[in-house]
């Protein structure tokens, strides 16, 4: 079966403005027309100044794209990296380094053909090579990738072997069979594998760089990226800032000269620099949606989101003896009321969440987990009868420590909890804020009781959620395992209709809650009129600065 496709071939009636206008300006557009006034294709007259700056709530981890775990640092490394394929503004796949790709019938062998002017931006060809070396130092233990089980769930030939140490990288199933053709083997049967290669930690990486540098290959005057931007300033936990690749492939479709990332901690002073005109994308502070968006309605934004806010138990060896009992982790799953955070807190239109996987992902259909069917006062009158079971009452109150990280938000959803915790519990809890790196930093060596979560999917399918939690997850910092689960993950993956695989774990997951889901996120924040082209349609929100542009006011 080929599955190769070129921008040609798609119906440019089809495509939205942003990518519609790249192609056009691909063809039609050179440095020089870029500067004029007027838009190419739109005709609208551009702002003289195409810097668009936002802000971060916290510091990225990393700009490596074998390194960097959160959406902010990713959002980032998706402007200075480019991977085999993109997402256009409604979560299709377009071509990126790669202009298509052919696969077997079986579908468990990919072949990436990879366009010729793709440059590095010192003036190196993108090749091949680069994907190998950096798929192959993904899954090197050496790495100490926190994103390397990523390279497991793609089922890539021999990553366990190779993650284990057991065989060299080289063993791995991705060979440069020229310099521009990729071959990727698989042990599995993955219909959806190329929408995973537009993960960053899938990325290309300059192993020149790497090789001279190390670790600080990613400072601004060392790095080296094949993205539409390059990294040319950085001050942590104050700014990073991004100006446009003159030797990306595709430049001339480039309007947006430079990206200001702005790290700003607290809501409230991110609105109110917003409104001072200093930030063209700014946040929405918790529980003010509704005012804003009667006061700003161009600028307010809200739509679903492939992300869920949940809280994870510590069930490792290390952790309480406490959230052991699978009726305490029940209890204080039932008495949360979702309700009360995301209708009077956030007020933003997030969807209360009682399974870990979100309604907006492609394919699934939420099924009707028993206690998500019960009204808000059964499950608070269960809640007490399975606390009681597991002997906590007011004589023996149950205590345990919250964990959070930095926000305003955070911060309002931690104490309602603490509030209904104690009110329909007795329970004692004490809240903890730790800042961002620090907070990765103890989730990851497990420790804590109780910690927020929050996963923003990989892709758009149920098993980047439902992965999450499988017993080899790098990402279960809770270490829950079930073997039905790790089971029924496994089996998904040469299924062509992995559903009922999806339903029986979400059923398993509410029965022995390892997790609280919390509720499922909308995209919410404030978006200056003049800033067109912004991906409302991708719940992914895999959004690149290349396909926006900043009209004149």
């Amino acid at each position: 079966m080929d599955f190769l496709f070129f921008i040609k071939e798609r119906n440019m009636n089809y495509l939205p403005k942003s990518l519609a206008m790249g192609i056009l300006l691909a063809f039609f557009a050179s440095s020089s027309v870029m500067a004029a006034a007027t838009h190419p294709v739109t005709g609208e007259t551009l702002a003289d100044d195409q810097t668009f700056t936002y802000s971060l709530l916290d510091e990225f981890t990393s700009v490596d794209p074998q390194i960097v775990e959160d959406v902010s640092g990713s959002d980032i490394v998706r402007d200075l990296f480019e991977g085999l394929m993109n997402q256009d503004a409604d979560g299709n796949l377009v071509p990126g380094v790669a202009t298509g790709y052919t696969t077997n019938d079986a579908k468990d062998v990919y072949t990436f053909t990879l366009r010729d002017n793709a440059m590095w931006s010192d003036g190196n060809p993108v090749t091949a090579h680069d994907f190998v070396y950096a798929w192959q130092r993904l899954a090197d233990p050496a790495t100490a990738s926190p994103y390397s089980w990523f390279a497991e769930i793609m089922s890539l030939e021999n990553v366990g072997a190779v993650m284990s140490g057991d065989l060299p990288t080289s063993a791995l199933g991705v060979t440069a069979l020229d310099n521009h053709t990729l071959e990727v083997r698989l042990t599995d049967s993955l219909p959806y594998f190329a929408a995973m290669t537009t993960h960053s930690s899938t990325f290309p990486a300059p192993e020149w760089r790497v090789r001279t540098f190390g670790n600080d290959w990613t400072k601004p005057g060392n790095i080296v990226s094949n993205g539409a931007y390059v990294l040319t300033e950085h001050i942590p936990n104050e700014r990073s800032v991004r100006e446009r690749n003159s030797m990306y492939w595709n430049d001339d479709a480039t309007i947006i000269e430079k990206v200001v990332a702005l790290v700003i901690n607290d809501e409230n002073v991110d609105f109110t620099r917003y409104l001072a005109n200093e930030l063209d994308k700014g946040t929405v502070p918790s529980g003010q949606f509704i005012r804003l968006k009667q006061d700003y309605p161009d600028e307010a934004t809200s739509f679903p989101r492939l992300c869920n806010y949940y809280m994870t138990f510590n069930l490792s060896d290390s952790g309480p003896e406490v959230f052991k009992d699978v009726r305490v982790r029940q209890a204080l799953a039932y008495a949360l009321d979702r309700s009360v955070i995301t209708e009077k807190i956030l007020q933003a239109g997030q969807i209360n969440a009682f399974t870990f996987t979100p309604g907006a992902t492609a394919g699934f259909e939420v099924p009707p987990v028993a206690f998500g069917q019960m009204s808000q006062s059964d499950r608070e009158a269960k809640a007490q009868e399975l606390l009681a079971d597991a002997g906590y009452g007011a004589g023996n109150p149950l205590s345990f420590e919250y964990i959070y990280n930095t926000s305003e938000g955070h911060k309002k959803i931690a104490i309602a909890a603490q509030q209904m915790w104690k009110e329909v519990l007795g329970a004692e809890v004490t809240l903890a804020n730790q800042e961002w790196k620090t907070f990765l930093k103890t989730r990851g060596s497990q420790d804590f009781e109780l910690a927020r979560g929050a996963w923003c999917g990989d892709y758009n399918e149920a098993s980047t959620f439902l992965d999450l939690l499988t017993t080899p997850s790098g990402y279960n910092d809770g270490k829950f395992s079930n073997s039905e689960v790790d089971s029924l993950m496994l089996d998904a993956r040469t299924l062509d209709d992995a559903s009922a695989n999806y339903t029986r774990v979400e059923e398993i997951l509410a029965n022995e809650m390892p997790v609280i889901p919390v509720y499922h996120y909308a995209g919410v924040f404030m978006l200056k009129t003049n800033v067109k082209g912004w991906p409302y349609n991708n719940v992914e929100q895999n959004w690149y600065s290349r396909n926006l542009y900043k009209t004149a006011k």
